[in-house]
């Protein structure tokens, strides 16, 4: 079993983050499905597929502690950079506002010292 005891706040909360997409994902998945009757292979269904294996590797990466996480967890949370200009084009400004600070608040989180040294193992 893996101790979280010890374990940064950054990297806690990425793993919220990602489980947050997770289930995202899978809230999306029901109308992927839906077309894949009609049509086998849509652009949605491959970009969904893509951000589940890419999320679920990068969690598994983190959650065993290697090196490697620290940079695929960074490119995960660069996901939030067309989340706001989708937000703003919306009309939803506290959405946008929300996810900025939220990933501010990640990115500082995986470069503290204490995140980097938590995903220490190679």
């Amino acid at each position: 079993m893996i101790s979280v005891r010890g374990m940064p706040w950054g990297i806690a909360l990425f793993l919220v983050y990602a489980f947050l997409i997770l289930a995202g994902v899978g809230l999306a998945l029901g109308p992927v499905v839906e077309q894949a009757i009609q049509v086998p292979i849509t652009f949605t269904g491959v970009v969904l597929m893509a951000l589940l294996a890419y999320t679920i590797f990068t969690t598994t990466l983190v959650l065993q502690r290697k090196a490697a996480a620290r940079n695929l967890a960074l490119g995960l949370l660069s996901l939030a950079i067309p989340a706001v200009p989708l937000a703003v084009l919306i009309n939803q400004l506290v959405a946008a506002v929300l996810v900025v600070v939220v990933a501010m608040v990640l990115f500082r989180g995986l470069r503290t010292p204490a995140a980097v040294a938590w995903l220490d193992q190679e």
